[in-house]
């Protein structure tokens, strides 16, 4: 059986690889003699300000080929909501052309109205021509010296003109622009004759062939972009040497304290009564309650840790180039995949550490904390996209592939790997001795509540990552360009580390305040970044974005809460694994009765 499981775990993995490779031209060595045809495909349509509210390029009524093609595409770009087809154009090689008719198309009043519409929502367009990104405007809207919406303009584009870089035998840089002068009224419900063309321009550059796509991670790396990238960095480095080296500072100061005052203690005066955190030191290592939900928790927080460590590791060594964002959602799902068995491995083996006993629901649980969200969110939001028709909406091939995975895939590494942590038979290793009876809990003030310390733990690591966060969303929920990895690994080693950080002298001073229910808490301190970056969504999406509309605003809040969703599963898992080293340290350095 577990060879089969195998077997079918590799043919799966090999089939998505194959599939992971970008979508190429038909000439996969992109070299063309004068007269060839160079592939040019149509993608989608949608509102600028709305990226995830794409529509099929033929949705609206352009001229279409005698025969419109589908391209085959990889499970990213399926993702991704990309849909080619063959586009109307015909762009041959070295080959200038000047007004050329595509198609002479009388516009019903239906269609006028779908223009109108779209012209008004601020559609784009988008293309790929030799593997190269394309996009124009649909057309544009005349409000000046009109106070009244009802006395707009709108009128569309009917020219377009593209200027093509080539050196040598290669496809550099193509350009489109549209004429400002050739325009059609399509104001009023009437039928309009429309005649639409297109012109070709050649022209030669010394650009190298495998240099043409650095002209869109340039914009990124601009001068001005890159000083706010570096202040960025050096004020939360600053942000963080200082507070951290204050923390340190006292809580090194405290434990030596302690540490000399416990060992004055034990020489002069045996029979006194002990405070602070030594106090409860038969308590400390007292299991929690719900351990099968933290060691869940803890497992697919490593799981996520390890998923965004390789993505790191693929994204500094190029592969996710711009406009190659298929490759990273391909990227996330296979990762994902395999890494599966790291979740198993860690819960079970920290749930058996914890003296549990019914190991096959703790691995349900561990494979359903975060996909069950996930699968519940997507359900509904390709719903909604079904229901506008939109590419978003995953075709049921797309789905299967998904289910294929996750069936063939996660869930037999996750069973091996919660077999092999069965199997590994870890002790916990707790310095002290746990008493019987749990000592009772003293009154503390309400800003040591669970509530208000999340609120601290989660405010520092915010304030080091909030200026990286803007330029993401931007990326991700708009059409910036990012590709800095260099410097957002870099935030994210910072936000790691401050993350323990925080949790660690928030557990002393929980631990000082003889409550010893640090568990959960060290998790949710940890995680509760997460709650503050979903909090960074909202003023994201009112103040710093035009996105508008149902389908937009429920993809943007659904996904963008189960990524959060997600960071607070691995800042929590980080959280809770740096208190857990700290509280044995500082325990083994006394002597336990």
């Amino acid at each position: 059986m577990a060879r089969w499981l195998a077997a079918a775990a590799v043919a799966v993995v090999l089939l998505i690889c194959d599939c992971a490779t970008t979508a190429r031209s038909d000439a996969s060595d992109h070299r063309y003699k004068s007269g060839d045809l160079v592939p040019l495909y149509a993608n989608k349509v949608g509102p600028f300000h709305n990226p995830s509210e794409t529509y099929r390029y033929f949705d609206l009524p352009f001229c279409a080929p005698a025969e419109v093609k589908e391209k085959r595409e990889a499970l990213g770009e399926v993702l991704n909501g990309d849909r080619l087809v063959s586009a109307p154009y015909k762009l041959d090689f070295l080959v200038d052309k000047d007004s050329e008719v595509i198609c002479n198309k009388q516009l019903t009043k239906e269609d006028a109205a779908k223009f109108r519409d779209a012209v008004f929502k601020d559609y784009y367009f988008q293309m790929y021509y030799d593997d190269l990104p394309i996009w124009g405007f649909l057309g544009k809207v005349d409000k000046e010296g009109k106070s009244d919406p009802s006395e707009y303009k709108y009128f569309l584009y009917k020219h377009i003109h593209f200027d093509i870089f080539y050196n040598k035998d290669r496809v550099i840089e193509i350009i489109v622009r549209t004429d400002p002068n050739a325009l059609v009224d399509i104001t009023e419900d009437k039928e309009v004759e429309v005649e639409f063309l297109f012109s070709v321009k050649w022209k030669e550059t010394t650009i190298l062939f495998e240099n043409r796509m650095d002209k869109y991670s340039q914009s990124s790396s601009l001068p001005h972009h890159l000083e706010i990238h570096w202040f960025s960095i050096i004020n939360s480095c600053v942000t963080v040497l200082l507070l951290t080296g204050f923390l340190a500072a006292i809580l090194m100061r405290v434990l030596k304290n302690d540490f000399v005052k416990y060992d004055h203690d034990e020489e002069t005066a045996e029979d006194q009564e002990e405070t602070g955190w030594k106090y409860i030191h038969g308590d400390v290592f007292r299991f929690p309650k719900h351990k099968s939900l933290l060691a869940a928790a803890l497992g697919s927080g490593t799981q996520l840790f390890t998923l965004t460590m390789f993505i790191f590791l693929l994204a500094l060594v190029g592969v996710f180039y711009p406009y190659n964002r298929g490759a990273l959602f391909t990227a996330l799902v296979v990762i994902y995949a395999l890494t599966s068995g790291i979740a198993g491995y860690v819960a079970t083996s920290f749930y058996f550490q914890l003296e549990g006993t019914n190991w096959v629901r703790n691995l349900l649980l561990t494979g359903c904390l975060f996909c069950g969200p996930l699968f519940l969110t997507f359900c509904f939001l390709n719903t909604v996209a079904i229901a506008y028709n939109a590419t978003a909406a995953l075709p049921f091939g797309t789905i299967v592939v998904i289910v294929l995975i996750w069936t063939l895939v996660t869930s037999p590494l996750l069973v091996l790997g919660g077999i092999a942590g069965k199997n590994s038979k870890k002790e916990f290793q707790a310095p002290c001795r746990t008493t019987k009876y749990p000592r009772e809990i003293p009154p503390s003030p309400w800003y040591r509540g669970a509530l208000p310390q999340m609120a601290m733990s989660g405010f520092l690591p915010f304030s080091a990552i909030y200026i990286e966060l803007y330029y993401i969303f931007a990326s991700v929920w708009g059409h910036r360009i990012y590709t800095i990895y260099s410097i957002l690994f870099i935030v994210f080693i910072i936000l790691i580390i401050v993350t323990a950080f925080i949790t660690v002298a928030l557990t002393y001073f929980q631990l000082a305040a003889e409550d010893h229910e640090w568990w959960w808490r060290s998790f949710l301190c940890g995680g509760s970044t997460g709650l503050f970056i979903y909090g960074y969504c909202l003023y994201y999406y009112h103040a710093r974005s035009d996105m508008s509309g149902f389908m937009q605003t429920s993809f943007f809040f659904g996904y963008m809460g189960c990524i959060c969703y997600g960071f607070f599963l691995m800042l929590g898992t980080v959280g809770f694994q740096a208190a857990l080293l700290f509280v044995r340290h500082i325990y083994r350095s006394i002597k336990c009765e």
